[in-house]
């Protein structure tokens, strides 16, 4: 019996260790494999780890415009192609989170807020810079005359004494600088979040913006999110200047 079960642990192995164990899929595996499904079949059949070939394949059927279901389908059908079993949970976490944030950069992309602090979106904002070179409003002045970028940058979080540092958290803070923001730049000023803890604000560029600063740096440190920096940034002579300006205001 010791010998049969010595055996049997043996063949275990066989089927499921490392590449070693392992070979290549064969062809009629390889012709059965869902669509995008062939680099990820690859590395179950040799062992190699599936990990990154499962987030090359979600990031593809994301962008491809397949469900999360089908493409959950896909994942299982080829677990069980390959090795007769179930996709472990590593495989499908990195799979289903690569899909999501393809999903997620690409309604970033098309909406003009940003879904978690409703907020103008980074691709809104720089399109609304545009505008404003284009010359909408403030035509017949330098751009860099008529408009700043007005920018809010809270504390690195987490901060100590919460030790928090969640999505929601992290938005739910973002959106309290713009709502305050909102609070002194109340008209048709184009408020964006560009980045986690920083807004920034498109403005026209007269005699208040100096005394709105000023409120705004006041209110923030009364109580919305203390030791906020807040400071006017001039926009450069060219849009493609100005977009390598918000580049750079994107890293915190």
């Amino acid at each position: 019996m010791g010998r049969f079960t010595t055996h049997q642990r043996r063949a275990d192995r066989v089927t499921t260790d490392g590449p070693e164990a392992r070979g290549e899929l064969s062809s009629q595996q390889r012709a059965a494999l869902p669509p995008q499904f062939e680099a990820v079949g690859e590395a179950l059949a040799s062992g190699s780890g599936t990990i990154a070939a499962c987030e090359v394949a979600g990031t593809l059927l994301a962008r491809d415009g397949l469900a999360l279901d089908e493409a959950l389908d896909g994942l299982a059908t080829t677990a069980r192609l390959v090795l007769g079993t179930e996709p472990d949970f590593a495989a499908t976490r990195a799979f289903t989170v690569a899909w999501s944030e393809a999903v997620l950069g690409y309604l970033h992309g098309l909406s003009c807020d940003d879904p978690l602090t409703g907020l103008a979106s980074l691709a809104h904002l720089r399109s609304r810079v545009s505008d404003v070179y284009r010359g909408e409003p403030g035509a017949g002045a330098p751009v860099s005359q008529s408009h700043a970028l007005v920018v809010v940058a809270a504390p690195p979080w987490p901060d100590a004494a919460s030790g928090r540092d969640d999505v929601l958290t992290r938005a739910m803070r973002t959106a309290q600088l713009g709502d305050t923001a909102r609070a002194v730049f109340a008209g048709p000023e184009t408020i964006g979040h560009v980045a986690p803890g920083r807004v920034v604000v498109l403005a026209g560029r007269d005699e208040r913006i100096g005394r709105r600063v000023g409120l705004l740096r006041r209110m923030l440190d009364g109580g919305a999110v203390p030791h906020t920096r807040v400071w006017i940034e001039g926009l450069p002579d060219s849009d493609e200047a100005a977009g390598r300006l918000l580049d750079e205001l994107t890293r915190v």
